[in-house]
């Protein structure tokens, strides 16, 4: 106990993650894919799905009260322009990129050329699609209570500004509320550490299910499609990101990759960036030095609005698409592809998969009937799992360097513990800091 409590828990969580893949593999070469896919169902799936619904647990009580605190740190209402201006240009920023390397990716390997489709069955996916009025209507809640029984995240994010704000007009009369708010902060953020605890075995649990029911001969067929993807995301974390953090804002890039390391595998592990949020706000608080007066504020949202990986992703099976069934693109088809997976991407749910449903709205560009949008999705729905992970990883890694940035221009990063060697011990002055903002 003493040697697992005393190694970092990235370490911990990172080692799981191989493990589980391990593991997965070994069982389904000794007792065959379906009996291993029962066992680890029935034994073993459980503890990720455990630790899957603990952060869950979580993710409402943070926004609320990480955000309500954050606000009432700014001091100011007038600070949350200056904030949510940069949060929002890095983010569309970071998607505008993200478009073009999906599109470059896919010309350059061309993963839809000679591909069978045959054998895929057809999944009908609605071409109905939400107006934007809509969309912006429902940031406003009818009741805030259902929104927080609800998790609707945008929906809780504009209540929690208001509230701080509110608090914030309020002057004395509104700081023993702005205390409460600090207060149950700190208490929600230790009890997101002790459900960290548990993250080894969920990852560990989630990837070894993962692993023996997609099973490595499911690659087969689409295997180039599947490299194509991780090669992207991967080129898109260190040009964009790893550029950002370099080159624009000088901040060593390892501690960087050290310090989200927990929730780059939880991420993975869950395809989620909703349920990975709880994670991703302690990693850049207590690992990065980012104050919760920028992480409470800029982390929800961009669990709500960066989704990198799915433009990216949507670029490249729009080119897949093309190719398979031999569309002839012109220069005004990519413009419209990258343009539509941009706006789509943004607000797709934070949750495994939803990605893959927003297709019917890039294929639109260039007039694909919903039959061939069927096959396609009915071909990609069996390993879009493996996929989701990566670019779930990449939109938390996006989410973490966005905050770091924005604390960064806005004096709101303790450098010197961002800068600390592996594993220091994290200063009581330090954690004073991040609850004062």
């Amino acid at each position: 106990m003493k040697w697992w409590f005393g190694t970092a828990l990235w370490k911990r969580v990172l080692g799981a993650l191989v493990l589980g893949i391990g593991f997965g593999a070994l069982m389904s070469q000794m007792m065959g894919a379906e009996a291993a896919t029962n066992l680890i169902e029935s034994y073993v799936r459980p503890v990720g799905d455990l630790f899957i619904r603990l952060i869950r647990m979580l993710i409402v009580p943070l926004i609320l009260t990480t955000l309500v605190a954050g606000v009432y740190a700014l001091g100011d209402p007038k600070r949350l322009g200056p904030i949510g201006g940069k949060t929002i240009a890095l983010y569309f920023g970071t998607t505008f990129f993200a478009n073009i390397i999906g599109i470059i990716f896919g010309l350059l390997f061309q993963p839809g050329a000679g591909a069978d489709l045959g054998g895929a069955d057809a999944v009908p996916v609605s071409t109905e699609t939400e107006s934007l009025a809509s969309r912006l209507m429902a940031i406003v809640p009818d009741n805030p209570v259902a929104a927080l029984a609800d998790g609707d995240v945008l929906a809780v994010i504009f209540f929690a500004v208001l509230l701080g704000i509110g608090i914030l007009m309020a002057g004395k009369a509104g700081k023993p509320v702005g205390d409460l708010f600090n207060s149950a902060s700190d208490v929600v953020l230790k009890v997101t550490h002790m459900v960290m605890e548990v993250a080894p075995f969920g990852v560990f649990a989630l990837v070894a299910y993962t692993t023996v029911s997609q099973g490595l001969e499911a690659f087969a067929s689409i295997g180039l499609l599947i490299l194509t993807v991780y090669l992207g995301l991967f080129t898109h974390a260190v040009l964009v990101y790893g550029g950002l953090i370099k080159f624009v804002l000088r901040l060593p890039l390892l501690n960087f990759v050290r310090g989200i390391v927990d929730a780059q595998a939880v991420a993975y592990s869950t395809a989620s960036s909703s349920a990975t949020l709880p994670v991703t706000i302690t990693n850049v608080v207590d690992n990065l030095g980012v104050k919760r007066s920028v992480a409470g504020s800029v982390l929800p949202l961009g669990a709500t609005i960066n989704m990198d990986g799915t433009a990216l992703y949507l670029g490249i099976l729009a080119l897949f698409t093309a190719q398979a069934f031999g569309y002839d693109l012109t220069l005004t088809h990519y413009f419209m592809i990258a343009f539509t997976a941009a706006i789509a991407s943004i607000g797709a749910a934070g949750i495994p998969s939803a990605g893959l449903f927003l297709l019917a709205i890039v294929l639109s560009t260039f007039n694909v009937p919903p039959e061939q949008i069927a096959i396609i999705v009915g071909f990609i729905l069996p390993v879009d799992r493996i996929m989701d992970m990566a670019r779930t990883a990449l939109n938390v890694t996006g989410d973490a360097a966005v905050s770091v940035a924005v604390a960064k221009w806005e004096g709101e990063l303790d450098e010197e513990r961002y800068r600390a060697p592996a594993d220091m011990p994290m200063p009581a002055e330090a954690a004073d800091d991040t609850r004062q903002g």
